[in-house]
C-alpha cells in the first residue's frame, strides 16, 4: 500500500509541471553518488554509488524561474574501509570494504531560479523539498558477523527507517542542442532531517576490530549525499494559435 501511494505521488508531481506551464521540459539524468553518515558522532567512510532520476519542468521562455518534480532511485549510505578484524582465533587481518546500502526512491518537489548565460545556455540554482522511502538494503550480509559478535555490532533490518524527508540544494547549467531538446549538468547536496536508521544501545557486543566486549551506544543515522548529474532535456512547447 505505501509502495503504490507513493507511485501514484510521483505520478502527480511528474503532470502537475506539465498543467501549469505553457510547456513542458521532461528530463532523464544520472551519475555519481557520494554518501556519507555518521554513526554514534563518528565519520564513517564514504559510500561511491550512483543514482537516476526522471523530472518534469514548466517551460515558459519568458521567465527566469520554473517549478519542477523529480522521482529517483538513489543508493545512499556509507562503508568501512582499512579495518583490522579479529578472527576466532584471535588472528587480525585486513578486511575488504564494508558497504551499508539504502536503496532509496526519491521524490523531489521544488523550484529553479535561472540565468541567461549565452543564447543556447542557462545557469541555474534550485531548491526542493524531498520525500524518500527505502525499497531495500544490504544490511542482510552482516547477519552472519551479528550472530558471531553476540548482539547486533553491524546495522540491521529491524531498524531501518522506511520513510525519510529532507531537501536538495545545488545548481547547474543547461546546454540547448536544438529547439527540443538540450543537456544539462547539475551537482546537489541532499541531506536528510529525518534518521534513516535508529538503535538503541545494545550492551555486551563483541567488538570483532578488537575482540573485547563493549556497549554499542545508540544509533541514529541520517542519510547526506552528493551527487554529480548529467543528463538531457527533452522540450513539449504549447504553441497558442489566434
Amino acid at each position: 500500500m505505501k509502495v503504490k501511494f507513493f507511485l501514484a505521488v510521483v505520478f502527480f508531481a511528474l503532470t502537475t509541471a506539465h498543467l501549469v506551464a505553457q510547456g513542458t521540459a521532461f528530463g532523464l539524468k544520472g551519475g555519481l553518488t557520494l554518501g556519507v553518515q555518521k554513526w554514534n558522532g563518528f565519520d564513517q567512510d564514504p559510500l561511491f554509488k550512483y543514482h537516476g532520476a526522471i523530472s518534469a519542468e514548466s517551460l515558459d521562455e519568458t521567465a527566469q524561474f520554473s517549478v519542477f518534480a523529480q522521482a529517483g532511485y538513489h543508493l545512499k549510505g556509507s562503508a568501512l574501509r582499512n579495518q583490522n578484524f579479529l578472527d576466532q582465533n584471535g588472528n587480525f587481518f585486513r578486511l575488504a570494504a564494508q558497504e551499508f546500502i539504502f536503496k532509496n526512491a526519491s521524490l523531489v518537489l521544488g523550484g529553479k531560479r535561472k540565468y541567461n548565460l549565452s543564447d543556447v545556455s542557462r545557469g541555474y540554482y534550485l531548491f526542493g523539498l524531498r520525500g524518500d522511502y527505502t525499497l531495500g538494503t544490504n544490511l542482510d550480509k552482516y547477519k552472519e558477523a551479528n550472530s558471531f559478535n553476540g548482539g547486533l555490532f553491524y546495522p540491521d533490518n529491524a531498524f531501518v527507517r522506511k520513510w525519510n524527508y529532507g531537501v536538495t540544494l545545488g545548481g547547474g547549467i543547461e546546454f540547448d542542442l536544438g529547439e527540443l531538446v538540450g543537456t544539462l549538468l547539475e551537482i546537489t547536496v541532499n541531506p536528510d532531517f529525518s534518521y534513516q536508521y535508529r538503535q538503541p544501545a545494545i550492551p555486551n557486543v563483541r567488538d570483532p576490530f578488537t575482540g573485547q566486549n563493549r556497549t554499542i551506544q545508540e544509533r541514529s543515522i541520517r542519510n547526506v549525499t552528493f551527487e554529480i548529474t548529467a543528463g538531457f532535456r527533452l522540450l513539449r512547447k504549447v504553441e497558442y494559435i489566434d
